[in-house]
């Protein structure tokens, strides 16, 4: 089992002197600085960690915000990390999911993301049907990607040598809208639509 530490500042220019330090009373195995912002998980040493880090390996940080922007970013590592036997200790929240009270404090934080997610989907409906009644809403346009673009970007996302923010890139969506083809992928469809 190893130990190993996650820095993040956001430009070449910050110092992670402090939280080096922090970390730095913990049996640390070996450290990952990252020098970028994070505003997506795309992130070269945040990657690398994920691909080095097994079973019953635990991830240092100092404080949540180092290792994501935004609750939901959150809620999606974690469920990486828990999935894959991977246990979080956040020096500054004093947070170690591998705790009764860490698990604890991460329901918490789904249950604050779900109720967000909720209020703003209530929010959108609202406004849609404002809009509909003004006639101003022409609805989603349909995405339709052939499985012989799809199929193959697919693949590499299965073999993890694509990202999600990648796949997103390429074919030009937004991140929901993947996640909708590879649902509709995944359920067999050979044309996929969103």
């Amino acid at each position: 089992m190893a130990n190993v530490a996650y820095i993040r500042v956001s430009t070449a220019e910050q110092n992670e002197a402090r939280q080096r330090e922090a970390l730095s009373q913990y049996p640390i195995d070996r450290w990952y600085v990252e020098k970028a912002s994070a505003k997506d998980a795309d992130r070269p040493k945040l990657l690398e960690m994920l691909s080095y880090v097994r079973e019953g390996d635990t991830i240092y940080i100092h404080d949540l915000s180092r290792l994501a922007r935004s609750t939901f970013d959150l809620l999606a590592l974690m469920e990486l990390f828990e999935k894959n036997g991977i246990h979080l200790h956040s020096d500054k929240e004093a947070l170690e999911t591998a705790t009764a009270a860490g698990k604890l404090m991460l329901t918490l934080l789904g249950a604050i993301s779900q109720f967000e997610r909720d209020t703003l989907l209530e929010r959108q409906k609202e406004g849609i049907a404002i809009a509909k009644n003004c006639g101003k809403y022409k609805g989603r346009r349909q995405i339709q990607i052939p499985d012989e673009v799809f199929g193959p970007l697919y693949e590499r996302y299965r073999q993890r040598e694509l990202s999600k923010t990648k796949m997103c890139r390429e074919l030009e969506i937004s991140r929901p809208t993947l996640e909708r083809l590879l649902e509709a992928y995944e359920m067999g469809h050979p044309e996929v639509v969103s």
